[in-house]
């Protein structure tokens, strides 16, 4: 039952954090789930723990380190796109 309100809360974060920067996490919900777990591990390390603490995350370092981590993959993500499409004009 634990692993399931992390999962829930992990979700809820990396949710949130595509909600605040407005992208997308890819992958749906699995990718937010990851993007929340990935992100309030960066957010620990960057800002340690602290404030309220829900389902094992520290919310506002996890919810933190999950938008700077969604600004670093769509950023990724957008400069593998761009050299996908420049590769090909004739």
């Amino acid at each position: 039952m634990e692993i399931l309100w992390m999962l829930i809360v992990g979700g809820i974060i990396g949710w949130l954090a595509g909600l605040l920067t407005g992208r997308d996490v890819p992958g749906g919900i699995i990718g937010n789930i990851i993007a929340g777990f990935i992100g309030s591990w960066l957010g620990s390390l960057i800002f340690g723990s602290w404030g309220p603490v829900v389902g094992g995350f520290a919310i506002i370092p996890a919810i933190i380190g999950s938008i700077i981590l969604v600004l670093i993959v769509s950023f990724v993500l957008r400069k593998i796109g761009q050299k996908k499409n420049h590769g090909h004009h004739a």
